[in-house]
């Protein structure tokens, strides 16, 4: 009997985390463009990929730029705006990979949860909205709501934190480190976020 339970509570585990990475999947998936800034001119954004290719794209009088440097977890309180990077779990939470803390004025930024290309290519999932419940134990767990829903987030104390604000093309300088958004057309930048100081964005 107690070998039949185990079976089957294994199975239900299993069905759920297949359930949990169907949905994820069906999602549509943002796929950001992280780099290293070379140069920047004639409204083109030239820079060097992780892989080490060359890259450029196109900036426009609609591209947002935002200034991300690096944060702490105490910096994550209850009614930040945040975004996060995850992977789902088998029990229905969110274990973060990274969270973005935003500026006030930012509040609303990419909010939902949506599939997301994380920086080793691997997929999961991007959740932007409001801290409700959190509670501390071995990191922090979060309930992040966002119109039409709520998720549970688990952030292990060793994940990266960072705070964004707004920022200008100004500070896509040589050797800066950038996330870059596309826009729709795949030519221009819908957003790129750039570190402060040198800091590699986490998202």
């Amino acid at each position: 009997m107690k070998l039949n339970t185990a079976l089957s509570t294994t199975f239900g585990v299993l069905m759920l985390s297949a359930a949990v990475m169907a949905t994820a999947a069906d999602m549509p998936v943002v796929k950001p463009l992280r780099g290293t800034v070379e140069s920047v001119s004639n409204h083109t954004l030239t820079f060097t990929n992780r892989s080490g290719a060359q890259k450029t794209i196109g900036l426009t009088d609609k591209t947002g730029f935002k200034r991300v440097s690096k944060a702490d977890i105490d910096s994550i309180k209850a009614d930040s705006f945040v975004g996060s990077a995850a992977i789902p779990q088998a029990d229905g939470t969110l274990k973060a990979l990274e969270v973005t803390v935003f500026e006030a004025s930012l509040k609303g930024s990419g909010e939902g949860h949506y599939g997301w290309e994380n920086a080793d290519g691997s997929t999961g999932t991007m959740t932007n909205g409001t801290v409700g419940k959190l509670s501390k134990a071995n990191g922090r767990t979060l309930t992040v709501n966002y119109k039409g829903g709520e998720k549970q987030l688990v952030v292990p104390n060793d994940v990266p934190i960072a705070y964004v604000e707004p920022g200008s093309v100004d500070e896509l300088t040589k050797g800066a480190k950038i996330v870059v958004f596309p826009a729709e057309d795949g030519k221009t930048a819908r957003g790129v976020a750039v570190g402060k100081n040198g800091f590699q964005p986490p998202m």
